[in-house]
């Protein structure tokens, strides 16, 4: 491999989910923020709820006239 060129590796990246949890992991950068993770994301949770991105599941509800 060529020297120089990759980046640095950080073993122990610490990631930061929405909810409050925290864990660790390997990553390029030593810090990462995300919005869901396994214990707030409604598959591994078990909810019935829709993750919702800028109002997307509204505006399809909206266009195509279905009530909840």
């Amino acid at each position: 491999m060529k020297k120089n060129i990759h980046p640095e590796f950080y073993a122990d990246a610490t990631v930061t989910c929405s909810c409050g949890n925290t864990f660790t992991l390997g990553s390029t950068k030593p810090a990462l923020k995300v919005e869901l993770c396994s214990k707030c994301h409604p598959f591994f949770t078990g909810e019935r709820r829709i993750v919702d991105t800028a109002g997307r599941v509204e505006r399809f509800k909206r266009r195509y006239n279905i009530k909840d």
